[in-house]
């Protein structure tokens, strides 16, 4: 039906005919001639149409925004002073002399012109997605996974399939049930991700594999989450885990640099537990200069017991974060406004001291807390976090796990509001994670459980599991982490002992891994791993807040489709033959 797209016109094609099917984007009427801006995914270009030819002016006038048209006509030059540089297709136009409404549009539910809620853009998503930011966001995912697919290709891995119907497998979030008519009461499990597939796929010795794959996790959503997201898995056997980072990390190079003329440079790595002493975060955010910075030592004499309570406690924290020259800009009220913040992650309280003369010693701070602290405490505390006049440092005391994810937020928020944070890219590789972490006197994996531990038997695993490193590293970038993977286990021994570990019994490891155990008796070659977030990831190159952003068809934060109205209730002659049967919750408020 076309020759052309819209955004493909340009002086080259001046006197040629051509034929163009869209959107009409806009229409004016000046003076007797008919304009309209015409729209396809490929950008915009201005038709014109003349009074002259009767027929063709009728029908053209009779055109609104949104009607879906064909056009033929001949490209022009414009007229120098007519060029518009904002415009792809500026240099040129169409004088038309045919138009075929192919469809009408009533008047639109949304107006873009004004704001429009995040409900509505998702209801009306066919309409949200003609926008031209959502049009790029799509192109440009495309792009992203045609650059990934062309490198893989070019690195010997092979694109295998996994199966979307599989069991149900504990990997840190609810599974997606789906129910089996043919085996009644039983029940199929969307994958949250193809662990298990990819290493059988390594045992079966396809060496390189890859797969862009949609996952699934039934879990409490954010703006970087959804219930189905899509990853670019990778799985390779007989390389180390350095040899992984590596070509991973010339993939995401090779895209930044294709697709955005940005060369990131190598990527330097830090260790899990420095992450977490400098920023209070396992993904930290490099472009925001603030630190994290341990006085515990300084303060286990004192008096005060906020201080000295977590200062002598094995698990607990005190540290200082210091931000220099804010103290003149941060009220009381702002003060007051971070201790409530801080209290979101579990924060008792927020102590602060203002630097207005270090000269003057004790005499120059300000601070609720300071006739709490000794003078060689405050002079440890000054001297470590290099302080300086018009410094501001808070102070949080509690528990380790604590102190980190709400000192380290509030790193993060002091620095986006006061202007710390540079707009550069800055990628990192966090490794060396603990292979355990404690939750409720428990040990529970820190990636999955099929990640191998680093330079211990499965006896040594299991006589000090709380300080064994895991083979495990994430590709951070920006403060978010866009792909993490590790080094696997590939044998029975150890297998078993980290079920062990994690008081996964012999026969509920049977029951739920037992094709993966029996697999691990025949050969099972070493092999190692990572999954990229594609949807952070082209989130991030976008420029984007949200991966609801660069997903067609998202769901909202409460894992539903306001477009289709799903999840829906299910026809009753399908549940009976699922052997499903579906309970009413009473109405607690009656």
């Amino acid at each position: 039906m076309r020759s052309h797209y819209c955004g493909q016109l340009e002086t080259s094609l001046v006197d040629q005919q051509v034929t163009l099917c869209g959107w009409v984007n806009k229409r004016r009427d000046l003076g007797g001639l008919i304009f309209i801006d015409m729209r396809d995914r490929t950008g915009l270009v201005q038709v014109v149409f003349d009074p002259d030819q009767a027929a063709l002016f009728d029908t053209a006038n009779k055109l609104r925004q949104e009607f879906c048209i064909r056009l033929q006509g001949t490209v022009r030059a414009r007229p120098e002073s007519q060029v518009n540089d904002t415009m792809a297709t500026g240099a040129v136009e169409v004088m038309a002399d045919e138009l075929e409404i192919l469809s009408r549009s009533e008047a639109l539910p949304i107006d873009f012109n004004q704001h429009v809620s995040e409900e509505a853009r998702l209801r009306f998503r066919y309409l949200d997605l003609r926008r031209p930011a959502m049009n790029h966001n799509l192109q440009f995912r495309a792009r992203v996974t045609s650059a990934v697919r062309r490198f893989m290709d070019d690195a010997g891995f092979m694109d295998i399939e996994t199966p979307m119907l599989t069991r149900a497998t504990p990997e840190g979030a609810r599974d997606y049930l789906v129910p089996s008519r043919t085996h009644k009461g039983k029940f199929f499990a969307l994958p949250q991700s193809p662990q298990l597939f990819k290493q059988l796929l390594m045992m079966s010795g396809f060496d390189r594999y890859y797969q862009i794959v949609k996952c699934f996790r039934d879990e409490d959503l954010r703006a970087d989450r959804q219930p189905e997201f899509t990853q670019i898995d990778i799985e390779t056997s007989f390389m180390s885990a350095d040899q992984v980072m590596d070509v991973t990390e010339q993939m995401v190079r090779k895209l930044f640099n294709e697709l955005l003329t940005i060369d990131l440079g190598d990527f330097p790595r830090m260790s899990w537990h420095e992450a977490m002493a400098r920023f209070g975060s396992d993904k930290p955010d490099l472009r925001n200069p603030l630190e994290l910075v341990d006085v515990a030592d300084l303060l286990k004499d004192v008096e005060f017991k906020v201080f000295a309570g977590p200062a002598n406690d094995p698990k607990g924290r005190v540290a200082a974060l210091k931000v220099p020259g804010k103290a003149a800009d941060i009220s009381r009220k702002a003060i007051d406004d971070y201790t409530k913040f801080v209290g979101i992650y579990g924060a008792k309280g927020l102590a602060w001291m203002k630097v207005n003369d270090l000269s003057a010693g004790r005499e120059g701070m300000q601070s609720p807390v300071l006739k709490f602290i000794p003078d060689a405490a405050l002079e440890g505390i000054l001297a470590r976090t290099e302080a300086a006049d018009g410094d501001i440092i808070f102070f949080g005391a509690d528990d380790a796990n604590v102190v980190a994810e709400a000192i380290g937020a509030l790193r993060l928020k002091v620095g986006e509001e006061h202007g710390f944070v540079s707009d550069e890219w800055r990628p990192l590789w966090v490794v060396d994670f603990p292979m355990f972490e404690e939750h409720d006197g428990d040990l529970h994996a820190i990636h999955h459980p099929f990640t191998a531990p680093v330079g211990v038997t499965p006896e040594q695993l299991k006589a000090d599991p709380a300080n064994t490193l895991s083979n495990a590293y994430d590709m951070v970038l920006n403060g978010v982490e866009v792909g993490g993977g590790s080094v696997r286990i590939h044998d029975n021994a150890m297998q078993q002992a980290v079920f062990e570990i994690l008081g996964i019994a012999k026969d509920e490891a049977q029951e739920k891994f037992g094709f993966l155990l029996e697999a691990l008796k025949y050969g099972t070659p070493p092999h190692a791993g990572l999954a990229f977030g594609l949807d952070r990831l082209v989130m991030l190159m976008v420029g984007a807040s949200s991966i609801r952003e660069v997903i067609a068809f998202p769901k909202t934060t409460t894992a539903a489709c306001v477009l289709t109205d799903a999840p829906g209730v299910a026809n009753p002659d399908a549940l009976h033959d699922l052997g499903v049967a579906v309970r009413v919750a009473e109405d607690t408020n009656d």
